[in-house]
C-alpha cells in the first residue's frame, strides 16, 4: 500500500521506516529542507537503536522517501498520517497548530478521496477538529463530493526500543468508526498481526484518551514506587527488596517499578500537562496526577539534596562527575531529564561538573556551552578525573560494572551517589566507598 506520512520526527520517522520494511511505500513529509536532505543520505538525526539501518536499506530499495513538497504527498498515497509534534503551551494545553497546519493543507490539496490517520499525540476531540477543518477547505473550495474520514492512531513506543515496539507492537489502537476505513487500516496493518489479531478498535475519543490514559498510568506507577522509597529511606527498609516484593504480584508487574530519579523525555511529563488541562476544560477534579507531577518534580533533586545533606550548599571549589545525561538508556534525548536538574543545582550553588553520556553529550553540550562550569567529557573515565565524587543520573549498561578500584583512585574522596541503584550495597563496602543511593540506607 501507498503511504504518506507528515513529519520525520520521532513517532513519523520510526513509523515511515518501519511501514517500508513491511514492504509499504512510503512518502515522508517535513517542512525542513535540511532535515529532509540528510534523511534522503541516510544521515538520521536522533539516535534510535536499529533506525538508522531500516532508513537507509529502505531509501536504497526505494521503499522509502522524503520530501518538503506537501502537494506530491498529498498526491502519493491514499492514506495520510499525521505524524507532527504537539509540545506544550505556557498553561499546559497540547499546542496543536502542527497538526491544523497540516490538516488544513490536505484539505486545500486533496483531489481525491482519503483516510487520514492522527498519529500525534493530541487532546480528546482532535480527530473532529481535524475533520472539520479539511471539510471547511473543501467547502471553500466547492469540492464537498471529495470524501474524507479521519481516523485515531496513537502511537505506544518507547525511547530506546522504538523500532522494536514498532514492528512488534503489543497492540494496535484504530478509533475509526467507518467500516471501509477500518478494511483499510486493518490491511495496511496486516504484516504486523500474523501471530495474533493485535487490532483494538473503538471510537476517536477513546482512542484520543487511551493514549493519554496509558502514559499517566505508567508516570503514576513511576511516581508511586518514588514516593514508597523515601518512606522505606526513613523507615530503614530496602526499597529493592519491596519492589521485588510487590512486582512479583501479577497484578502489579515489576515494569515501571524501579526507583530513582522520576521520569523525563517527551511524553510523560508533557502528556501529564496535557491531561491536566483537560481536566480542567471539562471541570473534572484530577487530584491523583496533580500528586505525581509533584512527586516527580520533587525526585528530580533527590541527588541534590543528598549531596547538599553531605556537603552543604555551598560547594565552591567541588566538582562532581555526572554519568548520565539522557534521560533514559539508549537515547540521546536530555528534554526533561534529571540531569538537567542536578547539573543546575549543583552550578547554582559554586560547583563545576563533569558529564558523560554514551549518546547525549553533544545534546547537553549544546544546552551548557556558555556554561563555563559545566563540560562534557569523551569518556566515562575522563568524566570522573580530578572530581570530588560522583553522581550517576541516567542507568546506561556501560555503567553498571565499572572497575571500581581505578574509580577509588580517580575519584578525591570515594563518593558515590547512585540516583538509579545500580550497583550493590556491600559491594561497595568491600571497596570502601561512600555509597548513596534511593530508598535504601546509605554507606557514609
Amino acid at each position: 500500500m501507498r503511504v504518506t506520512i507528515f513529519g520525520s520526527g520521532y513517532v513519523g520517522l520510526v513509523q515511515a521506516a518501519v511501514f517500508a520494511e513491511a514492504g509499504h511505500q512510503v512518502c515522508c513529509v517535513d517542512i525542513d529542507q535540511h532535515r529532509v536532505d540528510k534523511l534522503n543520505q541516510g544521515n538520521i538525526p536522533i539516535f534510535e537503536p536499529g533506525l538508522e539501518d531500516l532508513v537507509v536499506r529502505n531509501i536504497d530499495q526505494q521503499r522509502l522517501m522524503f520530501t518538503t513538497d506537501s502537494t506530491q504527498g498529498v498526491e502519493f498515497a491514499d492514506i495520510l498520517f499525521i505524524a507532527v509534534g504537539t509540545p506544550s503551551n505556557l498553561d499546559g494545553s497540547a499546542d496543536l497548530s502542527a497538526v491544523r497546519a497540516v490538516a488544513t493543507t490536505i484539505g486545500q490539496q486533496m483531489a481525491s478521496d482519503k483516510i487520514v490517520v492522527n498519529k500525534s499525540t493530541v487532546p480528546v476531540g482532535t480527530a473532529d477538529e481535524v475533520a472539520a477543518i479539511i471539510a471547511g477547505e473543501l467547502e471553500r473550495r466547492a469540492d464537498e463530493h471529495l470524501q474524507i474520514d479521519v481516523a485515531s492512531n496513537p502511537e505506544f513506543l518507547k525511547e530506546g526500543a522504538a523500532v522494536s515496539d514498532c514492528r512488534s507492537p503489543d497492540r494496535i489502537i484504530i478509533g475509526a468508526t467507518v467500516a471501509s476505513t477500518l478494511a483499510t487500516l486493518r490491511e495496511l496493518y496486516a504484516p504486523f498481526c500474523r501471530q495474533r489479531d493485535k487490532i483494538i478498535t473503538m471510537d476517536r475519543r477513546s482512542a484520543e484518551l487511551t493514549k493519554y490514559a496509558a502514559n499517566c498510568m505508567l508516570a503514576t506507577k513511576i511516581s508511586f514506587i518514588n514516593e514508597m522509597a523515601k518512606m522505606a529511606e526513613r523507615m530503614g527498609a530496602d526499597i529493592e527488596q519491596v519492589r521485588r516484593g510487590i512486582g512479583s504480584d501479577p497484578r502489579i508487574g515489576y515494569h515501571f517499578i524501579y526507583p530513582g530519579l522520576g521520569f523525563g523525555g517527551s511524553c510523560f511529563p508533557k502528556d501529564i500537562d496535557a491531561m491536566l488541562s483537560m481536566a480542567n476544560t471539562f471541570q473534572v477534579d484530577n487530584y491523583l496526577l496533580e500528586a505525581v507531577r509533584t512527586t516527580n518534580a520533587q525526585q528530580k533533586k533527590s541527588l541534590v539534596n543528598k549531596v547538599v545533606a553531605r556537603y552543604g550548599n555551598d560547594l565552591r571549589g567541588k566538582t562532581f562527575a555526572i554519568w548520565g545525561l539522557a534521560f533514559k538508556p539508549n537515547t540521546d534525548d536530555i528534554r526533561e531529564a534529571p540531569s538537567r536538574v542536578t547539573i543546575n543545582a549543583l552550578v547554582s550553588m559554586g560547583a563545576r561538573v563533569q558529564g558523560f553520556d554514551p549518546k547525549a553529550g553533544k545534546a547537553t553540550a549544546q544546552v551548557y556551552q556558555d556554561v563555563e562550569q559545566v563540560l562534557i567529557c569523551n569518556s566515562k573515565e575522563e568524566a570522573i578525573e580530578g572530581c570530588d565524587a560522583l553522581l550517576i543520573c541516567t542507568e546506561w549498561e556501560a555503567f553498571r560494572a565499572p572497575d571500581f578500584s581505578h574509580l577509588k583512585q580517580s575519584l578525591g574522596e570515594p563518593v558515590i551517589f547512585d540516583g538509579r541503584n545500580l550497583y550493590e550495597r556491600e559491594q561497595l563496602q568491600r571497596y570502601g566507598f561512600e555509597y548513596y543511593c534511593i530508598g535504601r540506607s546509605a554507606i557514609a
